[in-house]
């Protein structure tokens, strides 16, 4: 018989289901909140839910907002000319802090991984496509993490892209290899947006 309450130990496998956290993890997230008091744990329960209601998905670039289209797809000011694909929805406010950038964005909604059994047809490709061939696109770049899976991704984007006849991009090197875009200091992100070099 398990000495963990059985109602602790399914706690704990959900908070696993959860990306990076390993059992550990999740046990010490577990008993920290149990030691919080009911009423914060039920905010954070409402937060969750009322997330869950409220964000949606933009029809036009894929990221998480409260409208769609969102207040970026919807700026007349932005530059349509210009399309910023990135993996997922948290890697635009990054890009958005360095006001480098001014153009819109495409959300691939992950990245290929075939080790993972993630192909391009499980992502926002054939999205990308469409947009790109109604729009009078110019250029795209490609904001990938420089690691393997971001690689392969822009390998397989780029060989799409070019006989579209738009330029395709990615950002410069100001981001070492394996990075995570999502934690890049905004100096480094800005460097490499203005840095970015065509794809060959």
């Amino acid at each position: 018989m398990s000495p963990t309450p059985r109602a602790l130990e399914r706690l704990i496998q959900e908070f696993t289901r959860l990306p990076g956290i390993g059992p550990k993890t999740a046990e010490r997230l577990v008993y920290y909140l149990l030691k919080q008091p009911k009423e914060v744990l039920s905010a954070f329960a409402q937060s969750l839910e009322q997330a869950k209601d409220e964000v949606t998905t933009c029809a036009q670039c894929y990221r998480f907002s409260d409208q769609s289209p969102c207040s970026i797809c919807a700026d007349p000011r932005r530059d349509k000319t210009i399309l910023c694909v990135v993996a997922e929805s948290q890697n635009i406010p990054v890009i958005e802090k360095t006001s480098a950038f001014h153009g819109r964005y495409h959300v691939l909604g992950g990245l290929v991984s075939p080790l993972e059994g993630v192909t391009p047809d499980k992502l926002k490709v054939t999205e990308l496509e469409t947009r790109l061939k109604a729009n009078g696109m110019k250029e795209v770049i490609l904001a990938l993490n420089p690691d393997l899976d971001g690689e392969t991704t822009s390998l397989y984007l780029a060989k799409l892209i070019k006989p579209l006849g738009i330029k395709v991009t990615r950002l410069a090197r100001g981001l070492p290899m394996g990075a995570d875009l999502e934690y890049a200091d905004e100096v480094t992100l800005e460097n490499a947006i203005t840095g970015r070099r065509e794809v060959n």
